[in-house]
């Protein structure tokens, strides 16, 4: 297996991890009847509150961008991890789903909670359902296979 440098497997672990998750969540809300720019002015609405509602495409795009920086820091925490931890990547798959619950349980218990986010954090039994599924495998599993990239296999063993 080539290796890349870890740099780069933060850049590319976040970028399809984020896009993934974006993907679902903007799937999830349509079924539910939410338009894009609602969504993305949702998860701004971690930095500005209520008044991302207000902000119009502006705010969309702001959340969108807060979106991939959590995305690429969330990378960057994992690959850190595996340079320091190598088992993490002997088996990319195991721990990118069990990195996925920690990144739920975290941005549910403690970075909503803790932000301007203006609405009580649930767990209803479905959507917490989907959404945790999502974190193990379309956010957790890229960026621990791409933190596999960069860590050599034998720093794994």
């Amino acid at each position: 297996m080539k290796q890349i440098p870890r740099p780069r497997a933060v850049l590319i672990g976040g970028l399809i991890a984020g896009a993934l998750d974006i993907l679902f969540a903007l799937t999830n809300a349509a079924v539910n009847g939410m338009v894009p720019p609602r969504l993305l002015q949702l998860v701004a609405s971690g930095l500005l509150g209520q008044d991302a509602y207000a902000g119009g495409w502006p705010t969309a795009l702001l959340g969108l961008a807060a979106h991939f920086a959590l995305s690429f820091l969330w990378a960057a925490i994992f690959v850190t991890a595996a340079s320091r931890m190598p088992r993490l990547v002997a088996r990319p798959v195991l721990s990118g789903a069990i990195f996925g619950v920690i990144v739920f349980l975290s941005m549910r218990l403690v970075v909503l909670p803790l932000s301007a986010f203006p609405h009580p954090v649930s767990f209803k039994t479905l959507s917490a359902g989907l959404d945790l599924l999502s974190h193990m495998f379309l956010f957790g599993l890229p960026i621990a296979l791409a933190a596999a990239k960069a860590i050599r296999p034998r720093e794994a063993t």
